[in-house]
């Protein structure tokens, strides 16, 4: 687990790219459309988030990443090559024990992602009926004990 301090504009094309592979893989319920409209908007978050930690292969290659604000895990995107090999598992107990992070929100249409959590010891608090920006994508707040 990598903290990046300096986020230039090859790391945050690496990181779209891994966030697009894990998008298309987990979030079936949005169109190509929407993701390449919510896409235009990551690289920015990218930037903007305080904690920003990456994961690496042994040969040095971008697997996955986090972003932390406070102790909310706002972003976890694992490449859809190596997805089920534990990466997402590592990043978020790095940032439990290394950031207190304790919340987090999901889409309530990936239940992978929302069984992941739970099994991190993540239970829902709260759902809304739109995501952020107002589309109908229910979303899970959820909260480590």
């Amino acid at each position: 687990m990598i903290e990046i301090k300096e986020r230039n504009s090859k790391l945050i094309q690496d990181l779209v790219n891994i966030w697009e592979s894990s998008v298309k893989t987990t979030h079936l319920f949005l169109s190509d459309d929407e993701i390449y409209a919510i896409k235009q908007y990551v690289p920015q978050a990218l930037k903007e988030i305080p904690i920003l930690i990456v994961a690496e292969n042994e040969h040095e290659h971008l697997t996955g990443f986090m972003g932390i604000a406070n102790t909310m895990l706002e972003m976890l995107f694992n490449s859809n090559e190596n997805r089920g090999q534990g990466i997402g598992k590592q990043l978020l107990q790095y940032g439990i024990e290394s950031y207190s992070v304790n919340e987090l929100t999901v889409n309530e249409q990936n239940p992978l992602a929302k069984g992941f959590y739970e099994h991190l010891g993540f239970k829902t608090y709260k759902r809304t009926e739109l995501d952020e920006q107002g589309n109908p994508y229910p979303l899970l707040y959820m909260k480590r004990n």
